[in-house]
This record gives C-alpha cells, structure tokens and sequence, in this order.
C-alpha cells in the first residue's frame, strides 16, 4: 500500500487542512475493513475446507469399513472407481460454488 502522506510530498502544507485529515482517517477506516474483510474471507475459506476434509475423511472411513465387510462377510467389493470420481465430483463442485481455485 502507498504511504497517503507521500501523496502530499510536494505539498506538505495539504497535510495541515481539515479536509485532507478527514480523507486520510477515511483511508485508514477503509483500509482496516478491506484487511477485516480478507480475513472474513479466508476464515470462511478455511471453514469450507476444513468441512470438506472432514467430509472425504469420512467417506474414506465408510469405504474403509465397506472393505472390511467384503473381506469379512464375502459382501459385494466396493466400487472404487466410482467413489474416486464421486470424491473428484464433490471436492470441485465444492471448490467451484465457494470460488477456491485449486
């Protein structure tokens, strides 16, 4: 971010007017909620993430179990093929609707 005050370097007697102090507290205000905003964004990001992880983890638990099943009880073997792409599936439509670039 640019210094506001080199704004004024060849005219440093601006700084002293009451209407140029008002715009460099509006600067300040707006650039403290342009940083509050960003770490709105990134937090919420992060929850979304995280969700989504929890989410892979436990369709990976439930595969893991399916598998257990197959080996114990002779049940139909998981279809891995299909749960890879469902797992792409949902990671990029998750990605895509909460606009988090991979």
């Amino acid at each position: 971010m640019i210094n506001k005050t080199e704004l004024f370097k060849k005219a440093p007697e601006l700084l002293d007017e009451p209407e140029v102090q008002e715009l460099l507290v509006y600067c300040e205000q707006l650039e403290d909620q342009l940083i509050d905003f960003k770490f709105e964004q990134a937090k919420s990001k992060e929850l979304i993430l995280l969700d989504m992880i929890k989410e892979v983890v436990k369709g990976c638990n439930a595969l893991e179990k399916e598998q257990t099943e197959h080996e114990r009880f002779d049940y139909d073997e998981p279809d891995y093929k299909e749960t890879i792409s469902n797992l792409k599936r949902y990671i990029l439509d998750i990605c895509r609707d909460n606009q988090i670039y991979l």
